[in-house]
């Protein structure tokens, strides 16, 4: 499997275990697979959903701020990857 970094983590909140994420290159669709990798985070997940300002969008593009519920602790400037098949 290939990845391509597509942005980083800027904020994670705790309790309903979601992570802002800043799209810095390339684009982001529901359906990818997304690995964050940082200091101590290292996870993938398939993304069910994402939001811009509280709003379900589709996909996002370079310069969009969405937001995805994650399955494990982010953290802020943790690297996101789009992981696609070779």
């Amino acid at each position: 499997m290939a990845e391509e970094l597509i942005g980083k983590v800027t904020h994670y909140f705790n309790k309903p275990q979601v992570a802002a994420i800043e799209i810095t290159e390339g684009q982001l669709s529901v359906g990818d697979t997304i690995h964050i990798v940082g200091h101590t985070s290292d996870f993938t997940q398939k993304i069910e959903s994402m939001q811009i300002e509280h709003v379900a969008v589709d996909s996002a593009k370079v310069g969009d701020n969405i937001g995805i519920k994650v399955i494990e602790h982010a953290r802020e400037h943790d690297k996101v990857y789009r992981v696609t098949p070779d």
